[in-house]
């Protein structure tokens, strides 16, 4: 997007668009890719992960955009003032930049990486020894698992998978075939996703060799259409990305999960949004392809590179490289918590804070574990919204059942690209005697809470944990968040209020303590923002801290200019989508706003208000969305421990001091590195430091 296009929006209407400011997050995840610094083998997994944004962005907000402009509907309302046709020319103008910036970035790895004695290699580049190999490993493994569908003389074109990719054949037939009445013809392979994109071959001497799958099935183009007469054969690649959009049928007589479970099979017929092929294509087949696959003017059409899927390479292979990715951390232990003995006796006596993945996320587990087997407890509830793919939650929940406790499991079938996964385990849970319950209709429950309920000198006892993300062991390995273990009864009481809100939903209940959307949030965050605003009028200490994924919502955004306007400086953090425009005299000159992108992915959402000097802070599963505030089922969990609040206020302020790793978001979101003459601090390396001292203190 140009400044000039950026400048005429936000002059226009005070916000940045928020699908044009997703795409600036997903170019500072492209610049961890370009960046030197990132080692070698992780440059490429950040591409693979800048490749899989946008994936789910072409899935799920360019689908909707889709659909208003073929609604007939101009959009401009909910699009924030662009038209639904305007931003998504915007968008594929951006993204064929980004895509072109990707492919530069990649060749300049594949160059550094020749240098480490790591060669990529191609079709044409396989030796004989290589070839050999290649042919065992195609008859083996690849040949059995292929799809191979001859299109050129079939009347009705397949149904591509969504994101899958193909390599789409041209044939241009001998004088002696007799087979096909046209003397071009076409096919297409389907990229198998059950075996490894990147095929590791025999090392010579220090030197290793990959060869990417694509590559590897060009290789053998010969041996897949050995029975046909041609000239000449080509391959290139293609991909189509489907609207991800859930239709869930009404039938009654259908249980939540048979709906959701049919609605997620028939996703792969949704209909296209993107299609990315090779821009060396014959011009030929590229016209037939579009032509049958009814590709037109509203899709975002995108030339792209030789391979695609470039996702893949989040799991690029480390072939022994130590040297070429980052330096695995061993996670902390939380000062004062031994995972040996009881925690809840711990836990009883003060409250603990967990910041994954500096500290580790076993506590979340042996707590579970322990009150599994606790012959004390009676009871254990818990919101799932993502599980590990083994996850020991559900292992230590259906433990629990078998030991005679009551379990509930709020589990959220409908998260986003997880719900196969979550139908599983809720098939599992239930046939094992969990209680199941399914969220209330037309809210998904976004929040992660435990509570377990315990016996305890014939009194029932409390205790709970809260977090910021999933309750997931695999990505606390690389998101950060907070979890707040509590026997605060006045906490843990509404927390149990959240979980009778679940099954008598038409009661609205009330909190002292908890903000819960969606039918609190909202105004609470409003009433904290005025406070700030009325001490800093009165001359009393003000300042709004938050840390947060995303902020979009417009009405959060004008309560946050009208503080600025009042004098209240505010610190911002947020990863992801920013619509608000800081800096602008008259409208948020007292607003700062940084991004930090690095190893981990920045994921808690954190809220400090200064409150007249006695600060009133919160962690929480929601960020400043209208979805987390008016159409989700979120917790803002206070903290109320000193101890554990200076900690808070200590790794925000390590965030806030990153002049490594954090880019300032400025009014065009040009995504420039904060940098200054202090001493360097990047922040998830000083966390970690941070946290390791605190055990020696």
């Amino acid at each position: 997007m140009t400044a000039a296009s950026s400048k005429h929006s936000i002059a226009e209407n005070t916000y940045y668009n928020r699908e044009l400011s997703w795409l600036q997050f997903n170019a500072r995840v492209l610049q961890e890719a370009k960046d030197t610094t990132t080692p070698l083998i992780d440059r490429l997994r950040f591409l693979g992960i800048f490749s899989n944004n946008l994936d789910e962005f072409f899935k799920v907000r360019y689908a909707t955009i889709k659909r208003i402009a073929e609604a007939g509907k101009g959009g401009r309302s909910f699009l924030g003032g662009i038209s639904a046709t305007e931003l998504m020319e915007k968008i594929t103008n951006t993204v064929i930049e980004h895509q072109k910036a990707s492919l530069d970035i990649l060749k300049d790895i594949e160059q550094e990486l020749e240098k480490e004695n790591i060669y990529i290699i191609n079709e044409t580049e396989v030796s004989e020894a290589q070839s050999a190999f290649i042919s065992d490993y195609f008859i083996q493994k690849v040949s059995p698992a292929l799809v191979t569908i001859m299109i050129g003389e079939l009347e009705a074109f397949p149904s591509l998978k969504d994101s899958a990719a193909y390599l789409a054949v041209k044939m241009e037939m001998s004088k002696d075939d007799d087979i096909f009445k046209t003397k071009t013809n076409y096919a297409l392979i389907e990229i198998p996703k059950s075996i490894e994109r990147f095929v590791v071959l025999p090392a010579d001497g220090e030197k290793q060799y990959i060869i990417i799958l694509d590559d590897l099935i060009r290789h053998c183009l010969h041996n897949i259409f050995s029975i046909f007469k041609y000239d000449k054969i080509s391959a290139n690649m293609i991909k189509i990305t489907r609207d991800a959009e859930l239709d869930i049928e009404s039938d009654l007589s259908k249980s939540f999960i048979d709906k959701i479970s049919k609605s997620v099979k028939n996703r792969s017929a949704g209909d296209p949004v993107r299609f990315v092929y090779d821009k060396k294509i014959d011009k030929k087949t590229l016209e037939f392809l579009m032509k049958k696959m009814n590709i037109d003017n509203t899709d975002s059409i995108i030339p792209g590179g030789r391979y695609h899927n470039r996702r893949d390479y989040m799991s690029f292979p480390s072939l022994g490289r130590n040297d070429l990715q980052y330096k695995k951390i061993q996670p902390l232990p939380i000062k004062g918590l031994s995972l040996q003995g009881s925690l809840f006796d711990k836990i009883a006596e003060k409250d603990y804070l967990l910041y994954a993945p500096y500290q580790t996320f076993s506590y979340v587990v042996k707590f579970l574990r322990e009150a599994a087997l606790d012959p004390n407890v009676t009871s254990i509830k818990i919101t799932i919204y993502r599980l590990a793919e083994i996850s020991h939650i559900a292992s230590s929940l259906i433990n629990a059942v078998k030991n005679g406790k009551e379990v509930t499991v709020q589990i959220e079938l409908q998260a986003r690209f997880d719900e196969e996964a979550n139908i599983q385990y809720a098939e599992q849970m239930q046939s094992e005697g969990v209680k199941l319950i399914f969220g209330v209709s037309g809210l998904k429950v976004h929040c992660k809470a435990c509570l377990i309920e315990r016996n305890e000198k014939d009194k029932l006892k409390r205790y709970a944990f809260i977090s910021t993300g999933n309750f997931n062991e695999s990505t606390a390995r690389i998101y950060t968040d907070y979890t707040l273990f509590t026997s605060d009864q006045k906490i843990c009481k509404e927390i149990n209020k959240v979980f009778d809100f679940f099954e008598v939903n038409y009661k609205i209940k009330k909190y002292r303590h908890l903000i819960v959307s969606p039918h609190y949030t909202r105004n609470s965050i409003y009433q904290l923002i005025d406070t700030e605003i009325i001490n800093n009028i009165n001359g009393r200490a003000s300042g709004i801290k938050l840390k947060l994924n995303s902020l979009s919502d417009l009405k959060m955004i004008d309560k946050l200019y009208a503080a600025s306007r009042a004098g209240v400086k505010i610190k911002l953090i947020v990863r992801g989508i920013c619509c608000l425009v800081p800096g602008i005299k008259g409208m948020s000159e007292n607003i700062e706003v940084i991004s930090v992108i690095d190893k981990f992915l920045e994921h808690p959402r954190l809220f400090i208000f200064e409150n007249a000097g006695d600060p009133k802070m919160y962690i929480s599963s929601a960020d400043f969305m209208g979805r987390n505030l008016d159409n989700r089922v979120e917790i803002s969990c206070p903290i109320y421990d000193e101890d554990i609040k200076q900690t808070i206020l200590d790794t925000f302020d390590i965030s806030w001091n990153d002049n490594v790793k954090a880019r300032i978001i400025s009014e065009n979101q040009s995504n420039r590195y904060r940098k200054n003459k202090k001493e360097k601090v990047r922040s998830q390396f000083k966390m970690y430091d941070y946290f390791k001292d605190k055990l020696e203190e």
